[in-house]
């Protein structure tokens, strides 16, 4: 097999990176079963020998969409949520949580590559394959015990790790959910995804958030 675990360069393979592209459009909009390895090679216009030449087989493919375009991605996020946190020089649960919510909301994908990060994962979560124990143990969960680790000095005394575990989910869901559910968002409050409404749903974020950890809304313990 022929399949790299980095993004192929266009120049250099252009047609193994027109097939991990229009894999990936078809398999985030119509599932892995749903897309046969003919429909990858006409939207890639290539032939469809190309598949087993570049990769060996179609799951092969599929699992090198997440390898080379995904996991680069979400990389890509985290890189900026660590860039966040380092130039604000502070590790109070107000700035963990905004730095997280910052290099979502306000990160460096692109519109069109949102919308597929989400739906292929979408479909991960709700029919899981190969792709998924790839990515919980090379790239969920590495982040959320690095969040976890960010947030855990911080938190109460009688917080446990498994508490604190739950925190750092509720945080990601939230997150996850006002970056990907943009459509809904908008519809829903009548507002645009411009940086105006974004700094807004960060805000809300880190108050709402918290509020689980027991903080006011200065990172100091409430007691109220």
């Amino acid at each position: 097999m022929r399949g790299d675990t980095m993004a192929p360069d266009q120049r250099e393979y252009p047609t193994q990176a027109r097939l991990l592209r229009q894999a990936e459009m078809l398999f985030a909009e119509k599932g892995y079963h749903a897309v046969s390895v003919r429909e990858i090679t006409n939207a890639a216009k290539c032939n469809l020998a190309a598949v087993n030449y570049h990769f060996g087989n179609k799951k092969n493919l599929y699992l090198n969409v997440f390898r080379s375009l995904w996991m680069p991605r979400a990389h890509r996020i985290h890189e900026c949520f660590r860039n966040n946190l380092a130039a604000c020089r502070d590790s109070s649960p107000p700035t963990v949580i905004r730095a997280v919510a910052e290099a979502f909301l306000q990160g460096p994908l692109s519109d069109e590559e949102r919308l597929w990060h989400s739906q292929l994962m979408i479909r991960e979560m709700t029919k899981p394959t190969e792709a998924f124990d790839l990515v919980a143990t090379e790239i969920i969960q590495p982040f959320f015990e690095e969040i976890g680790h960010a947030l855990h000095p911080s938190a109460p005394e009688d917080m446990d790790n498994e508490q604190v575990t739950l925190i750092v989910l509720s945080i990601i869901s939230m997150i996850i959910y006002f970056t990907f559910a943009r459509t809904p968002v908008s519809r829903l409050t009548g507002c645009t995804y411009d940086h105006a409404f974004t700094e807004r749903l960060v805000n809300h974020i880190v108050r709402f958030c918290l509020s689980g950890l027991n903080r006011d809304a200065s990172g100091r313990k409430d007691i109220s």
